[in-house]
């Protein structure tokens, strides 16, 4: 048994949809479990019209959502035979999401983020139904499951799942499709609370509705098909000569997500990595790559920096206070802070009397400042980024933070930090630099690359 999961830009035409429709015919003897994306940019209309709704615009947003219409229509008719049917179909799901969309009109706060979710599951919803006809027309036993009755998370939206009653129900719902050798089709992103609301896993949440599907049944291997070759030593709108790699572990993969690696969401590679299942990174464009796999452990490659990566929409966060100076709890009382104020930290630079935090979050920074001006003098500084060396070999390499600081010389770099894993090496720079940055990290590590030690 495999997992198959598609990105939205693999599904964007009918052309695309054909496509993947053959890939998934050509694997079905390892009755694959298929997960989708959105077909194309969906989701970001679905998201620009529960704003326009959310902020006065009901008429604007219903527009978006007739553009979004018209969109999946040009997309899937040409490759579905029963087209009345697929209008029915999408116009049915339109119908609730104009309803949904005057809800979150009229709303309060509290409610909208139980009604945007539910507005944006509809972009998996059609287009896991839709894949999962093109299927059955193909001559495949292919299923429709829905993953708002598989996918279970608390009630607070856009969060983790309960993976109690998840694995409950993939055994229930999921695995006996798998073991018949059907094609079972799901929409990956899209849940329900425990007591019953639709919810997502959050933006790119689809990679991680893959990898717990594909823990629950035990898969083989969890593919994850995108537009680009594998894992790339870098950003290939940045880097035109980056290249893919074939191999990587779960630790450099959980550290390229995190840091802004494009290929992958965050969370990922974590159900996979508790079940020891290999995520294999593929181009539905060109299936024929090899891709890049991903497993516990690597043998040494000779690169000492396998990837760089950057996230950019960072603020730094500079808290002094010389009435700390010696005392402890310090620390304490300024995490305390971000963990009441639920507010995610990636970088920490430390002094005596003054500590560096940078959040990629703003909407509570006005909390947190005016938190932690109780305690100490606070200052914040938006605009930044934060540019990510990922590499095992990292650990036990002299010279990667000579090598990085000689190839950025003419850029300003504001703070550093190496992870408690030591598999990264982190600089946090003016976004703006970021380009410069990566292509003289790239060309430093990868054209004159540093020899690993004892190599």
């Amino acid at each position: 048994m495999i997992v198959m999961k598609f990105g939205g830009s693999s599904l964007a035409t009918s052309d695309a949809l054909t496509r993947v429709a053959g890939l998934i015919a050509d694997r079905a003897a390892r009755a694959p479990v298929v997960v989708v994306s959105a077909m194309g940019r969906t989701t970001d209309g679905l998201v620009a019209a529960v704003d326009l709704a959310a902020h006065g615009g009901l008429a604007d947003a219903r527009r978006r959502v007739a553009a979004i219409r018209d969109d999946l229509l040009a997309a899937a008719a040409p490759v579905l035979a029963d087209v009345a049917g697929l209008e029915r179909l999408v116009d049915a799901h339109c119908d609730e999401l104009d309803r949904t969309l005057a809800e979150i009109a009229a709303a309060d706060g509290w409610s909208r983020p139980r009604l945007t979710d539910a507005a944006l599951s509809h972009g998996e919803r059609i287009s896991s139904l839709v894949m999962a006809r093109l299927l059955g027309q193909r001559g495949l036993d292919a299923v429709h499951v829905d993953a708002c009755d598989v996918l279970v998370t608390d009630n607070r939206f856009t969060e983790d799942p309960a993976f109690g009653p998840t694995n409950a129900r993939i055994d229930r719902l999921v695995r006996p499709h798998a073991a018949a050798g059907r094609v079972a089709v799901m929409g990956g992103f899209i849940a329900r609370t425990v007591d019953g609301h639709r919810s997502t896993l959050g933006r790119g949440g689809s990679d991680f509705s893959a990898s717990i599907i594909g823990a629950g049944i035990g898969a083989d291997e969890i593919q994850i098909w995108t537009d680009v070759d594998g894992v790339m030593t870098a950003d290939p709108s940045v880097v035109p000569d980056a290249r893919p790699l074939p191999r990587i572990s779960f630790a450099e993969a959980s550290e390229l997500a995190y840091f802004g690696g494009r290929v992958l969401h965050p969370r990922t590679v974590l159900p996979a990595v508790e079940r020891d299942i290999p995520v294999r990174v593929l181009n539905s464009r060109k299936p024929e790559v090899e891709g890049t796999l991903i497993v516990a452990a690597c043998p040494p490659s000779g690169l000492v920096v396998k990837s760089i990566v950057y996230k950019e929409g960072i603020t730094v966060v500079d808290v002094r206070s010389t009435r700390m100076l010696m005392a402890h709890g310090f620390l304490a009382a300024i995490f305390e802070v971000f963990d009441r104020l639920e507010t995610a930290v990636d970088v920490v630079s430390t002094s005596e009397v003054a500590v560096s935090l940078t959040i990629d979050r703003t909407d509570r920074l006005a909390d947190l400042v005016g938190e932690l001006r109780r305690i100490a003098e606070v200052e914040h500084t938006g605009g930044q980024a934060i540019v990510c060396l990922v590499g095992e070999a990292i650990r036990d390499t002299p010279g990667v933070a000579a090598t990085a600081f000689t190839a950025l010389r003419a850029i300003n770099v504001r703070m550093v930090s190496q992870g408690s894993a030591r598999t990264n090496f982190s600089l946090v720079i003016d976004e703006r630099d970021v380009p410069d940055a990566v292509r003289a990290l790239h060309a430093a590590f990868f054209e004159t690359p540093v020899e690993p030690a004892g190599a």
